[in-house]
């Protein structure tokens, strides 16, 4: 329905007592929202809820909390608001008022934490060391942490005894408070309201349930067995449709349900209007002008858009200053809104679990090599106690590792994930090890450092474009571009027009705006007369790149081809004839572009370089030498690569999805015939495609015939790795072309495909996968503006592991919980530094892991490149004091083992100092031995400032040893810990170091 044809309705019958207005979806309901709005009409919103009967409900968990919002709060307006509602919400009974009541707490009222505790477990919050998403908790001493849905941010209370005295918002990212303190708080339910004995009886009906469901909680199910505590929420409501059931109806569950027949809605449904949807803002004025004579109406978020657009005279102008976009044309009117669309913010991870470390995991020590880290263990030494990380090396040798000097290990990563070798103690094998790879990662820094002086000597060609032509050619895209895509184009083409060669690397995950970044570089290119080539390694990526240069090219004079093996020997012999004489402006193509000339060539552009072979990477050089070079990859950029390589390469990234683009939802199930039907016709009904993931080859036939005894109908393609490559391009090209309804493929499908009509993903075994890998693989599909499914089926959900099923519930959550996501971040980053550093390399990789690996080819590219600074001094520090973070103030060993990593990779103190706050702000006031460890840091960094090796006492002498061997005493006022450290603090920071 058109926002034109409610504005009529409300204009036609201003006292119109309409109560629920039922639409197709949420971005339906935004636009008739806007109108209701104008017309000062009360609105509420529910969130377009597409679950299915019986579905698990983890995976809808952020729609629900918006839902039971939305329904709290029309439940507490004495005076109903108009309700606006997509069709698929209403389809089931909804809460009662009683199962969402809130509970105020106020600043100075007093707390029973155990009844508190109860009451928070029963209303469906789920308990956590770190809160990060919505219905989490966490209770630390005197500290609590609340996400309740819908609240803006979540907020910490801080105790003192049971009284509370202080309530504050926190940031996610930081984990830091924000300076206004709140006098009160209402907390929703994370589900439902329930008492003990409510939330026993629905427990119970939960865990007997029938519903194929991972975990049988109320959480998980609860949802569906509310029975007298939902009703029909239509039930004597003045309802109308906003356009044809018909059309609403979208699938036969929606068809058979009682609740929908036409009875139900005692309105028509609303006359359809055109439209007057997008507003060009160069097209404004005149605008204004042709519709001079009617009543103009113009929204906008602020006074200062109004100016942007240059509206300075507002005579006979009606201003709204509101949010909302509603844009109108009548016979006597023109409503015109400013306002765009808001943009999905970036989903930021939060830093602070990046490199979750556990119990069992591989570290690679700098020095001692791969080992497994056991514990964090607390140990006397001299009188004084300190947290020591515990390395286990072959045949149980063991190192002790002061948790100040943890940046000398790293978690071990080597691509594939293979299980490594344990290093031996005292043998200096490592070392020796350490020495070879060294060597042969100074000759890799010197081709990638003589290869980047060699190209920053070459005379560029001078590629620029007036802006107002770009923007021209960026309006045609049709879509908003994100803001990583703006600032990528920024960079590419101020390098390309500075006179200086580039080489610029490209990364951004499929679907994420990469080739609207290279047809804006095509596009300089071709305003100032060259040429530009587009390289890809497969037929499959040739035929969508040049589906795109059509897309964005036809009709503006730019002449373009496409190369490769599908392309006819006369269509050929023309394309590199006209290559060479100019007449073509562009060309995609795969391995066929290697050889040819061009006569005024001046960016190539590389999809996917890794996939190319070493000899045919040689080719491409031939190509570039002299040129313009912008490599892109759908791999992300390590962040340590990116400094490795940082000096002598350029980088972009592209972290923001799309706009349009959704989450996939992910449903772990146990395999049933039934279900995999009822999955690939679901898809098949809405016209899409399905994936089926088999990881046997041998079973593969197998498993494609039992598809085709349940869909007789059902066609089928088969694809694995022991089918040739011409073949397999074939037959997804053939694919893409929708001449089949299902691929059943191993996970050969996880790299680089992008097909948006695939939007439903089925993961037979799931349970054998790494968490990275379904991480991965779910990625495949919800790549337009589609919505994706990802259904990872276990055979047997009785018999998984508890490792399995966390794993499977943290994916199928879709949030950031533990480290799965963490596992799967930095796998991702793994083989996207695989892909660009080589895989020649893998070998080296493995031996000494992947973190160790790329902070000696940076360490080698700096000194190469004459920017290093010095190599990394140590300091031992040997004070009799007790020095760790204390478990009374950090409780959970990962989270102290965090904050422990984070210091020793701090530069300055005033680092140590902001870590000290904001630990203070998480977890409360510090306990002597934590303040102590803060200091001892502070000791450490001033002490590799002034280039000492050791510092030690002796009772009160204390003995500062430099570099060159020199000493120096000094004396404390007393034994004690503190007259110590305070002593050693006062050297340090009033005294000159004794080696310059």
């Amino acid at each position: 329905m058109s926002q034109s044809a409610l504005f009529q309705y409300f204009k036609t019958e201003p006292n119109q007592d309409l109560e629920i207005l039922i639409c197709e979806d949420s971005k339906e309901a935004t636009e008739l929202e806007s109108v209701a709005k104008f017309f000062n009409k009360e609105v509420v919103v529910f969130p377009d809820f597409r679950a299915s009967f019986g579905d698990d409900l983890r995976v809808y968990t952020e729609e629900l909390h918006q839902l039971f919002w939305a329904l709290k709060s029309y439940y507490a307006q004495k005076k109903k608001p108009l309700v606006i509602s997509p069709l698929k919400t209403l389809l089931f009974h909804l809460p009662q008022a009683s199962l969402l009541e809130s509970k105020t707490i106020e600043f100075g009222s007093n707390i029973d934490l155990n009844a508190f505790k109860e009451e928070m477990l029963f209303w469906g919050y789920n308990f956590v060391d770190m809160v990060q998403v919505e219905g989490e908790i966490s209770f630390r001493g005197d500290i609590i942490d609340i996400y309740a849905p819908a609240s803006k941010m979540p907020i910490r209370v801080s105790l003192f005894d049971n009284e509370i005295e202080q309530i504050k918002y926190f940031e996610l990212e930081s984990q830091r408070t924000q300076k206004e303190e709140l006098d009160k708080f209402d907390i929703t339910p994370a589900f439902y309201s329930l008492d003990e004995e409510s939330f026993n009886k629905l427990s119970e009906k939960t865990s007997n349930s029938e519903f194929n469901s991972l975990v049988k909680d109320v959480a998980s199910l609860g949802f569906w067995y509310l029975e007298e505590k939902a009703s029909n929420f239509l039930e004597g409501k003045k309802t109308k449709l906003a356009r044809s059931l018909d059309t609403l109806l979208v699938d036969a569950y929606a068809l058979n349900n009682p609740q929908l027949s036409r009875e139900n809605f005692n309105l028509d449904i609303m006359p359809s209007s055109d439209d007057f949807r997008e507003l060009i803002v160069s097209d404004l004025h005149a605008l204004l002008k042709v519709h001079k004579d009617k009543k103009v109406t113009i929204i906008a978020a602020n006074e200062a858009l109004m100016k942007q657009v240059g509206l300075f005279n507002l005579t006979n102008i009606n201003e709204v200053y509101a949010p909302y976009i509603l844009n109108i044309i009548t016979k006597d009117e023109l409503i015109i809104s400013l306002n765009k669309p808001d943009k999905k913010r970036r989903r930021r991870k939060s830093s602070i679990m990046l490199d979750d470390l556990k119990a069992g995991d591989y570290v690679v020590h700098e020095d001692y090599g791969v080992g497994i880290f056991e514990k964090i263990e607390q140990t006397e030494i001299l009188g004084g106690i300190k947290d020591f990380i515990v390395i286990k090396y072959v045949g149980d040798d063991k190192i002790l590792l002061p948790v100040e000097n943890l940046d000398f290990i790293d978690r071990y990563i080597a691509s594939g994930g293979s299980t490594p070798m344990l290093d031996r103690l005292g043998k200096g094998s490592f070392g020796k090890l350490k020495e070879k790879v060294k060597k042969r990662l100074m000759e890799i820094a010197g081709q990638i450092v003589n290869t980047a002086a060699a190209r920053e000597l070459i005379k560029a060609p001078k590629i620029t474009i007036a802006k107002k032509e770009l923007q021209e050619f960026q309006k045609e895209s049709g879509f908003d571009y994100t803001d990583d895509q703006t600032q990528s184009v920024d960079e590419i083409i101020t390098q390309m027009q500075s006179g200086h060669i580039m080489d610029r690397l490209l990364s951004g995950d499929v679907g994420f705006g990469k080739t609207e970044v290279a047809m804006n570089t095509i596009f300089a290119a071709y305003k100032s007369g060259f040429q530009s080539a587009l390289i890809v390694p497969t037929t499959l990526l040739s035929a969508q790149h040049y589906r795109s240069l059509t897309e964005r090219f036809e009709g503006m004079g730019i002449r373009y081809a496409k190369l490769d093996r599908f392309v006819s020997s006369k269509d050929r012999t023309n394309i590199i004839k006209g290559l060479a004489s100019g007449e073509i402006d562009a060309v995609v193509g795969t391995h066929s572009l290697f050889g040819l000339s061009f006569k005024n060539l001046g960016v190539v552009i590389i999809d996917e370089e890794h996939k190319f072979g070493v000899k045919q990477k040689e080719q491409i050089k031939e190509l570039y030498h002299n040129v313009h070079l912008l490599s892109m990859s759908a791999t992300p950029i390590p962040r340590s690569l990116n400094q490795a390589l940082s000096s002598i390469k350029t980088m972009s990234q592209l972290l923001t999805p799309p706009s349009e683009r959704q989450g996939v939802r992910t449903f772990v199930k146990e395999y049933s015939e039934k279900l995999i039907k009822e999955v690939i016709l679901r898809e098949l009904r809405r016209g899409g495609q399905v994936f089926y993931v088999h990881n046997s080859i041998d079973h593969m036939p197998i498993k494609l015939g039992e598809l085709k005894a349940i869909l007789p109908d059902l066609r089928v393609v088969m694809l694995h790795s022991k089918i040739s490559a011409v073949e397999t391009e074939k037959e997804l090209l053939k694919f893409e072309a929708r001449e089949y309804d299902l691929m059943i493929a191993t996970s050969i499908i996880e790299s680089g495909i992008h097909m948006p009509n695939v939007n439903t993903m089925i993961v037979d075994g799931a349970d054998r996968f790494g968490i990275a890998d379904l991480h991965q693989l779910r990625g495949r599909v919800g790549r337009g503006h589609t919505e994706g499914f990802a259904y990872f089926i276990v055979k047997d959900k009785e018999n998984l592991t508890d490792e399995a099923k966390k794993r499977l519930l943290a994916l199928e959550s879709n949030s950031f919980l533990g480290s799965g996501s963490v596992l799967a971040y930095h796998d991702l980053e793994i083989r996207g530094g695989g892909n660009l550093v080589g895989d020649a390399q893998s070998g080296h990789i493995k031996n000494i892991g992947y973190s160790l690996y790329l902070r000696m080819l940076e360490d080698a590219i700096k000194l190469l490149s004459n920017t290093m600074e010095s190599e990394r001094a140590k300091v031992d520090i040997k004070l009799t004091i007790s020095a760790f973070i204390s478990d009374e103030v950090v409780k959970e060993d990962r989270l102290r083992l965090d904050i422990y990593r984070r210091l020793s990779q701090c530069e300055e103190p005033i680092e140590i100092y902001e870590i000290e706050e904001e630990i203070i702000d998480r977890f409360g006031e510090l306990d002597n031995p934590t303040k102590q460890f803060f200091e001892l840091m502070v000791i450490k960094l001033l002490s590799l400032e002034k280039k000492i090796r050791s510092i030690m006492n002796y009772g009160q002498n204390i003995t500062i040893t430099y570099q060159n061997d020199s000493k120096e005493s000094i004396k404390s006022d007393s034994k004690d810990d503190d007259d110590i450290i305070k002593a050693v603090l006062f050297y340090l920071r009033n005294n000159k170091p004794k080696v310059l």
